[in-house]
């Protein structure tokens, strides 16, 4: 069955830096548009990052363009996010999605926690 597995969430200080990995099975990810998102408390869910099925293009939300950077290993069917200099609004869930035409898939989320 499909899944996909966010990891690498945590508690990091203003400044630092976390590296998120989300593990796909169960489909061809390599022929799947990969995407980032967060929900804040009371907040709506958001798109961080986007990266195309070969990995050439990518595209950044506002609010963290020049901090986070998303990229992909289709021989291992994972993405990640790095996220640097990182900041207290950058706290929130963050979910991984894979999109292709009419099919969407999610993962569960990891928690990222930006405080000192």
């Amino acid at each position: 069955q499909v899944q996909l597995v966010e990891s690498g969430g945590g508690l990091v200080q203003p400044g630092g830096s976390l590296r998120l990995s989300c593990a796909a099975s169960g489909f061809t990810f390599s022929s799947y548009v990969m995407i980032w998102y967060r929900q804040a408390p009371g907040k709506e869910r958001e798109l961080v990052a986007s990266i195309i099925d070969t990995g050439s293009i990518t595209n950044y939300a506002d609010s963290v363009k020049g901090r986070f950077t998303i990229s992909r290993d289709n021989t291992k069917n994972t993405v990640y996010l790095q996220m640097n200099s990182l900041k207290p609004e950058d706290t929130a869930v963050y979910y991984c999605k894979a999109r292709r035409a009419f099919e969407n898939y999610w993962g569960q989320g990891t928690q990222v926690t930006v405080s000192s």
